[in-house]
């Protein structure tokens, strides 16, 4: 939207919420900057665009007459209490969801619009608290330059196209999605007619927004493509976990009835596939319990590491 369409809709939205009456056309056309000076139809085309865009950003926009008498002269107004938003109040999860949504725009270009909503609800009196989960949350850094265009193109909606694995992709994006820190795009690949995932980071061209009808995304293959970046599960195992860390292995754990060594605690855990590879990765941190061949396992894994570096 230009800055001069921007400005005259938010002069026709200002007018119309501080009439007490119905605004007829003529009237709009004189008191609202940007009209003037129109030729009869060019204000007739522009007012019927700003009163639909209008009522599509969900401003109530009436229409009615002051005069029983003479129903036909129309008017226009915006009742404020059907304008104004309720007070809004967080429970304590809720704000500390927002402070977690503040950190994954931390290092992306939107990273000091997030500081600026961050700092607005805590003039209001919330004081998000991201740091109680701040293990949980993904980021958005440089590293994915990709990120903005995808995500509005998702948003839009609107068909994006990129380089992936050598082939040139055209895609109607359906979600972004975040799995172990990672973004994947999922969406119907044109050229294929399927749906598919990409991983934002294996992007290998700047994406671009294109011209071309995006259709409704059916739910049931959405929550497939969905499903499909699951990694399957493995076998059950009770481990030792240092106090505050690995919170990504303990998010869905169960507490073990089981005895850990001093600043640790146990943990039922259910693994991935590759369940030696997935422990290793924590180190010390992690110590496997419970069974004995998986703990022997990942101590062998570990000490071959050691040993090539």
């Amino acid at each position: 939207m230009s800055a001069r369409k921007s400005e005259r809709i938010m002069n026709l939205t200002i007018c119309l919420l501080m009439a007490r009456r119905f605004v007829e056309r003529e009237q709009l056309r004189e008191l609202v900057e940007g009209y003037r000076g129109l030729s009869d139809s060019a204000f007739e085309r522009t007012f019927e665009r700003d009163k639909e865009e209008l009522r599509a950003m969900g401003v109530p926009v009436e229409t009615g007459s002051n005069s029983v008498l003479f129903p036909d002269e129309i008017g226009y107004r915006i009742r404020r209490r059907d304008f104004e938003l309720p007070e809004i109040d967080f429970d304590p999860a809720e704000t500390a969801a927002l402070g977690v949504a503040s950190t994954v725009w931390g290092d992306a270009s939107r990273g000091r619009e997030a500081g600026a909503a961050l700092a607005k609800l805590r003039a209001s009196g919330l004081d998000p608290d991201a740091d109680r989960v701040a293990g949980f949350a993904p980021t958005v850094g440089a590293r994915e330059p990709a990120f903005d265009v995808l995500w509005e193109a998702v948003l839009r909606p609107s068909r994006v196209t990129f380089r992936y694995r050598d082939r040139d992709r055209v895609i109607e994006p359906w979600r972004m999605v975040n799995r172990k820190g990672a973004w994947y795009l999922i969406g119907l690949d044109v050229s294929r007619g399927e749906g598919r995932s990409f991983k934002v980071s294996r992007i290998e061209s700047t994406p671009a927004l294109v011209k071309g009808e995006v259709r409704p995304a059916d739910p049931e293959l959405v929550a497939a493509q969905v499903a499909s970046l699951r990694p399957p599960r493995g076998a059950e195992a009770i481990v030792a976990v240092r106090e505050g860390t690995a919170p990504d292995l303990v998010r869905f754990a169960r507490p073990a009835d089981r005895e850990a060594p001093e600043g640790f605690a146990a943990w039922r855990v259910r693994l991935f596939s590759d369940a030696v590879g997935q422990l290793a990765w924590y180190g010390a941190d992690v110590i496997v319990l419970d069974p004995p061949e998986l703990a022997d396992a990942v101590r062998a894994h570990l000490e071959a590491v050691a040993a090539w570096a």
